[in-house]
């Protein structure tokens, strides 16, 4: 049962969580002035249709795809899905860009206080609780998480964009200034932006990932083309009717819904000059093959966190061990993969602990859900295989969520551990099979002693995607052991270490990778939208009676 707050500043108790949270829902979608849809009608007699942004002008298709709830199979949503023949209008809008960008240092500066004043409207709008509470509504019915969850990345949101509000925009474009060789002569590094660029964006953060790649792009002065998995890409063209709303000028951004050939073909004759990708490392590496190497990757990540030796709060330990892997049922790129656990841990009650928080997560709250990227049958038969290697064990889970809807397109998993041995996991057969990235609520526990911290270091060495990861210990020198060891691009350090997490004040991304692509902060800003550019200027005067020297 949906319950309706007259006050929108009130919210239900979270002891009255349902299927979409414990949320107000506003008295008509249409207050809003950007909105046309209302979450909690979308259904299959109200099924919402998402549309394209092209040249300025939202467009159908010829071809809708219609996508079913991840709840209860439902068809809910018409996506206007463009097919390889009507790239076209794509190609040329992004073509009218030029390679010095729609602004830069010396061109259009003005832009740069025209997205400060966007930012500081988007922002305000986002702080107003029916807005806020639309967008974490949408955000559940397309990707089931729990109500705290969703609000959380629209908050996230919201507070990136007050970071870049007023001056902040130009400020990511500061130059500097190094004295010449002679007088007259300086030379000026610049940021300068690409032009016409892309973003494609994954399912598991439908507002929070599109909103500030494509923020960060425009504020350095590209044009990009946006591209967010049609499963979810409703919440991003309201968000897109809300930027328009603010300011946002119509000819400066394309949003297209299409598949991933239709998207690949799109790219190879625009010809972006940057392209920023999210998603599986698979088709990460072969747009980096097909674009030459133009392109930013966020892909997936095997996430891991290291328990030190030295015990203690184990009740907080846990807790956020069972938030690393299962919140959001484990569709987070930065989910914990992997919990190394120091042989002090294994006297405590700590596995006991996480398998009883696990167990409290059910689904009518949405604190576990459906995995929109693997099916039940597989990730039973990843459990299979695990427990196929000699000292493997279940320590909870396993098994399919009981009494539901979900269709069988989509998975639908108790939040589930397995134990596999450090020497069997390092072991040249074992060894991929135990860092297959399950991206649902799965993870592998192992246990390491005193004496083996170099075989887990070489574990980790041999990783192949280096985003998140955690060392939990305050004991100052086994953390130099691991920080100096390993890569991970996000890494937290301390008694209240993580993995999970990418908010709006530190960098997010991998490292390790020179084509890592970063999110949030001003230094990812412009190392992903934006490149150097060296400017020397150099007007003299001569030297007094300076003449034409001999050949060199």
């Amino acid at each position: 049962m949906l319950r309706v707050c007259r006050d929108l500043r009130t919210r239900v108790p979270p002891n009255a969580l349902t299927y979409f949270g414990s949320f107000c829902i506003s008295r008509s979608a249409h207050s809003l002035p950007f909105a046309t849809v209302e979450a909690e009608e979308i259904s299959g007699s109200r099924p919402a249709e998402v549309y394209n942004f092209v040249q300025g002008k939202w467009t159908g298709s010829s071809r809708w795809n219609t996508l079913v709830d991840p709840l209860n199979g439902e068809p809910f949503i018409k996506v206007a899905e463009v097919d390889e023949t009507g790239v076209k209008p794509f190609v040329e809008s992004l073509s009218k860009c030029p390679k010095h960008g729609l602004h830069n240092p010396f061109k259009a500066p003005e832009r740069y206080l025209l997205y400060g004043d966007i930012s500081a409207k988007a922002a305000h709008m986002l702080s107003l609780p029916e807005v806020s509470d639309f967008f974490a509504r949408l955000i559940q019915r397309v990707a089931p998480k729990s109500y705290q969850q969703a609000l959380g990345e629209v908050y996230v949101t919201r507070k990136f964009l007050e970071n870049f509000c007023g001056d902040q925009v130009r400020f990511l474009a500061r130059s500097f200034a190094v004295p010449g060789n002679h007088l007259g002569q300086q030379s000026h590094g610049f940021r300068w932006p690409y032009g016409p660029v892309a973003i494609i964006t994954p399912f598991n953060f439908p507002l929070e990932i599109p909103v500030l790649q494509l923020m960060g792009a425009l504020y350095m002065g590209n044009k990009p083309i946006v591209k967010v998995d049609s499963k979810v890409s409703l919440v991003m063209e309201q968000m897109m009717r809300l930027l328009h709303h603010c300011g946002l000028p119509v000819e400066d951004v394309d949003f297209i819904n299409s598949d991933g050939k239709t998207m690949n073909k799109l790219l190879m004759e625009a010809n972006p000059r940057m392209t920023l990708f999210t998603g599986s490392s698979r088709v990460a590496e072969k747009l980096a093959v097909d674009l030459k190497g133009r392109v930013k990757l966020e892909d997936a990540g095997f996430d891991w966190k290291i328990l030190g030796p030295d015990v203690q709060e184990v009740d907080y330990v846990a807790w956020v061990c069972d938030q690393d892997a299962y919140a959001c049922s484990g569709q987070k790129c930065s989910a914990q993969s992997m919990l190394f656990m120091h042989e002090n841990w294994s006297s405590t009650s700590l596995l006991s602990k996480i398998k009883d928080l696990a167990e409290r997560r059910k689904l009518e709250d949405l604190t576990v859900g459906p995995v929109l990227t693997f099916t039940t049958e597989a990730m039973l038969e990843h459990k299979k295989k695990l427990l196929q290697i000699p000292g493997s064990k279940l320590l909870f889970g396993g098994e399919p969520l009981e009494n539901h809807s979900i269709p069988s397109v989509y998975g639908a998993l108790k939040p589930t551990a397995i134990f596999v041995p450090l020497e069997e996991i390092l072991k040249e057969g074992n060894y991929e099979l135990v860092t297959k990235e399950i991206f649902g609520p799965f993870q592998i526990i192992t246990e390491y002693k005193k004496d083996q911290l170099l075989m887990l270091l070489d574990a980790l060495e041999r990783m192949h995607a280096h985003l998140t990861a955690a060392v939990v210990s305050n004991d100052p020198h086994f953390l130099q052991d691991v920080i100096g060891q390993s890569v991970n691009g996000t890494t937290y350090a301390g008694l209240r270490a993580r993995t999970t997490g990418a908010p709006q004040n530190h960098w997010f991304g991998p490292a390790g990778d020179p084509r890592g692509a970063g999110i949030g902060t001003p230094e990812a800003i412009k190392l992903v939208w934006s490149c150097h550019r060296e400017i020397i200027y150099d007007f003299g005067p001569l030297p007094r009676n300076w003449e034409i020297p001999p050949s060199t």
